[in-house]
């Protein structure tokens, strides 16, 4: 069972790992019932919208009840697809990329990086984090069949000429790290993190609209 057989609202989709993540502490806390205001105060999105997202799925908790935990982990797993192990690429180990490596989902969840690739003749053919690291120039011949998505952590001049080059190799999704906006097919999906941007977000929203304490 996956998100899109759903054909739920893309800002719903991307609040379901938050639940998921959320769900694991209960879970693993011993904790058997929680409230939508519960996982409202925790992922800070209303408790109006939690039910909301949660409707699109059918009957997943009772009123006056609340959720099951265990009920809801299980069941958001297999929306997620989460029983399945997904492989990722990274393309360009400089500082985030390494880091990216070392970090590698915690080795707990079922998305890992399985290979990275690089340009830099002293990283290349080493291993950070368990994670092999190629010549980019031979991204075509390691890359396997069942890696689907790629994270892009490159210098932005060479990022579009990168994803060009993920497209032709298959590659379905990228996490652009980069500032460059990337140019691909309509049947590749991209999704954009600019930390830069964030950042300059967060600093106005602080100066504009503090926060009561």
């Amino acid at each position: 069972m996956s998100v899109e057989e759903h054909k739920i609202p893309q800002a719903t989709a991307k609040r379901l790992p938050l639940y998921y993540r959320f769900l694991k502490n209960l879970s693993a806390s011993g904790k058997q019932r929680v409230s939508s205001s519960e996982l409202s105060e925790a992922v800070k999105v209303d408790s109006a919208t939690i039910r909301r997202d949660f409707s699109y799925f059918g009957a997943l908790g009772k009123k006056g009840y609340g959720y099951n935990v265990n009920y809801l982990l299980t069941f958001f797993r297999k929306t997620l697809d989460q029983d399945e192990v997904t492989r990722v690429m990274l393309i360009g180990v400089g500082n985030l990329g390494t880091a990216l490596l070392n970090y590698n989902f915690l080795k707990g969840d079922n998305t890992r990086i399985e290979m990275a690739f690089d340009v830099d003749d002293s990283k290349v053919g080493t291993t950070i984090s368990g994670v092999p690291v190629y010549h980019l120039d031979s991204m075509k011949k390691h890359a396997a069949k069942d890696v689907s998505a790629a994270i892009l952590t490159v210098p932005a001049p060479h990022a579009q000429v990168v994803a060009d080059q993920l497209v032709e190799i298959g590659i379905k999704g990228i996490l652009n790290f980069t500032p460059a906006r990337l140019t691909v097919p309509e049947h590749i999906r991209v999704h954009h993190i600019d930390l830069a941007v964030e950042l300059q977000s967060l600093i106005y929203f602080l100066k504009h609209y503090p926060l009561e304490s």
